[in-house]
């Protein structure tokens, strides 16, 4: 197994490992209105699933980035389409972001 399989699936251990530690708290049913200057838990699982899905995208547009200035690099006379098909994955990477916002604004 290669340190790159190893490293990914460590990764999805975490994020799967947080997410049984989250799951029953925002699972739970709530009987009334809570207390006032506490935080509802579900607040608190979104918050991570943001910052989880940002960590992310920030990793692939960093990835995509390093890829589009390597090949611009190599080939400089593809330059045109590598910038087309590296700006239209960083509009794709950067809407995963946003969809997980807005699911964050939608709780």
């Amino acid at each position: 197994m290669t340190k790159k399989a190893l490293w990914f699936l460590l990764a999805l251990a975490t994020i799967f490992v947080a997410a049984l530690a989250v799951a029953p708290a925002t699972l739970a049913q709530t009987t009334g209105a809570a207390p006032t200057g506490s935080y509802d838990w579900i607040d608190v699982a979104a918050a991570i699933g943001l910052g989880i899905a940002a960590a992310g995208c920030g990793i692939g547009q960093g990835k995509a980035t390093a890829a589009a200035c390597e090949g611009t690099a190599r080939n400089p006379g593809a330059s045109g389409p590598i910038r087309t098909a590296f700006i239209i994955g960083v509009a794709l990477i950067e809407s995963l972001t946003l969809y997980a916002l807005v699911v964050v604004f939608l709780k």
